[in-house]
């Protein structure tokens, strides 16, 4: 399947009446941390509270009637288990969600909220995937993977198509990065709607194998040690050959690097985002002095925190 611009146009269109346009916010706050002039894309007031909502409707929407009928299924940490179980009930069809027993008790409760039927797993990926080979195998359900799949990674195109159409000649624009579908998406929106614009990714150092798999030229193995729940996987085999193709490069940051840029975020914007948003912008930070005066944009990717274990992190 080839996206280009036409595809991801058409895929906003699909989706429109199904999502929220987040607005984009600027803070002196910010702009002074970073020596930058920052315009933050507000995924976290996304529908499900995250950018996820985005693809998995596409994907959902994309389906024929026998394949939709069938319910829909997939492994996720919990924002796209969210958006997939929201778009099968919208689209009147059942949803069958793989989560690890350690995803945020938020996510899990969003899932139900929305009709889903939860399947634990161990928090690796050899046991979500085989969880969700069984969950298939016994209801029929059509697999809707939450980042290699061409119709999920359009549908997160639009976030950073809208951002382009909202702030004009951006000189880059930073994504986190955990199995690259947000990153692939925003990389084919930059070249399509503002080829200028550089893409550059922010990636937990702790899970570094995007890093490592762009250095190397093939996927690396995710080590899974990081805050960034939302960001502990690899990359695959559709969403890798485009940030090879597309991105500037991948920056890592420290999970004290990752809490301190949340902690402003929450301080001085006054808004709320997770640990996995705050990447980039602790990327943008610690890298602050290459970016000194330009225009960066910054997609903060969802809202939907374990308040508990946050207030924890925050006070040890």
């Amino acid at each position: 399947m080839k996206i280009d611009r036409h595809s991801i146009e058409q895929a906003h269109e699909r989706i429109k009446p199904y999502i929220h346009r987040t607005p984009v916010f600027t803070s002196k706050s910010i702009n002074e941390a970073t020596g930058c002039q920052v315009y933050l894309k507000c995924e976290n007031f996304q529908k499900v509270g995250a950018f996820k909502a985005r693809g998995a409707m596409n994907a959902a929407l994309s389906l024929d009637e026998e394949d939709l009928a069938k319910g829909l299924a997939t492994h996720s940490s919990g924002n796209h288990a969210q958006a997939l179980a929201r778009a099968a009930k919208i689209l009147g069809t059942k949803s069958f969600i793989v989560m690890p027993r350690t995803a945020p008790e938020i996510k899990k409760r969003g899932v139900r909220g929305y009709g889903g039927e939860i399947f634990e797993c161990e928090p690796n990926l050899a046991s979500r995937e085989a969880t969700l080979a069984e969950v298939i195998k016994k209801t029929g359900a059509t697999e809707i993977h939450p980042f290699n799949n061409y119709d999920v990674i359009e549908g997160q195109a639009t976030a950073a198509k809208e951002l382009f159409a909202d702030v004009r000649e951006l000189d880059v624009i930073m994504v986190p990065v955990g199995g690259g579908g947000m990153l692939s998406g925003t990389a084919l929106a930059a070249k399509y709607f503002s080829p200028n614009t550089k893409v550059i990714a922010g990636e937990p150092a702790g899970s570094d194998d995007a890093y490592r798999s762009l250095k190397s030229g093939k996927i690396e193995e995710a080590q899974s040690q990081s805050i960034a729940d939302g960001l502990l996987t690899r990359l695959g085999d559709k969403t890798f050959p485009i940030i090879r193709e597309q991105v500037s490069e991948v920056i890592t940051v420290t999970d004290e690097e990752i809490l301190a840029a949340m902690r402003l975020v929450w301080e001085r914007v006054k808004i709320v985002i997770e640990t996995s948003s705050a990447v980039p912008l602790a990327a943008l930070i610690k890298e602050k002095e290459r970016f000194k005066d330009q225009r960066v944009g910054i997609i903060f990717s969802g809202g939907n925190v374990d308040l508990e274990k946050v207030l924890k992190l925050m006070t040890q």
